[in-house]
């Protein structure tokens, strides 16, 4: 159950953290995995890591907030593979701030990346499956932000809203022709991303607030990416080919408490 023998995949932002887990997770289960990286350098690691274990990958340069390079990375798969039969959109980047404290500077950087990029990606994954013929599965990232309210996380929360609503948009439109799309809305994990930001914000503090964010999960710690992937792996594996639209929490019990 759960192989992914013979498809092909992209994943965007999966140079570290939870899109280098996902990416790996697939190519462990037979996928050939195509990275869509910006950061060239984290996307390499990503693939000779793949490589290494004797999985399939290739990395593509890619800013998901620009057109131009979405189309290149698209037709760099085209090319290589084919086809396309599996997209996550996992590139996306945070903010933290409310109302007052978001500057429209803020909030462009944060819509050009998680909802433009998920957009300008999508169009090119879908229109990559369509030509194939073949069906596809998508799966974007979402948050629980997506569903509650977060304190200082108004950009960030309207970004992940839209990708939900861009889920069910795209689940509705393509269903006749065998594309699925879901969304998964994480809590916290704990990522590379995590321990950069705990440095940065509260030298000489991290342990404590890492226990702090920890302890915002009922369960008692954040996530970690390989279960992030692990999640991933069954919403785009043929095994959840009755799903489609659909959001999927991976929170620790915080929606439920």
């Amino acid at each position: 159950m759960f192989r992914l023998d013979n498809k092909i995949a992209a994943v965007t932002g999966a140079g570290s953290g939870i899109g280098a887990a996902i990416a790996e997770t697939f190519a462990a289960q037979g996928a050939r995995v195509f990275v869509l990286e910006l950061d060239e350098a984290s996307g390499a690691e990503t693939v000779a890591r793949i490589r290494d274990a004797g999985g399939s990958a290739d990395a593509v340069a890619c800013n998901v907030s620009d057109a131009a390079s979405v189309a290149s990375a698209f037709d760099a798969v085209a090319s290589a593979a084919g086809r396309l039969d599996i997209l996550v959109n996992n590139a996306g980047i945070a903010h933290i701030g409310t109302v007052e404290t978001t500057t429209e500077a803020d909030l462009d950087r944060i819509y050009a990346v998680n909802v433009k990029g998920v957009h300008l990606c999508s169009q090119a994954g879908v229109r990559l499956m369509l030509k194939s013929g073949g069906g596809g599965a998508i799966l974007n990232l979402a948050s629980i932000a997506s569903l509650i309210g977060l304190t200082d996380r108004f950009a960030y929360s309207m970004s992940k809203g839209a990708v939900l609503a861009m889920t069910r948009s795209i689940a509705v439109d393509y269903v006749k022709q065998g594309i699925r799309c879901n969304c998964v809305a994480p809590a916290r994990v704990h990522t590379p991303f995590v321990d950069g930001y705990l440095r940065n914000t509260y030298p000489g503090r991290e342990q404590e607030m890492f226990q702090q964010l920890s302890e915002y999960q009922p369960i008692g710690r954040m996530g970690r990416p390989d279960e992030v992937a692990a999640l991933a792996l069954y919403l785009c594996s043929d095994e959840a080919s009755f799903i489609t639209g659909q959001c999927y929490p991976i929170d620790g019990g915080v929606l439920v408490f």
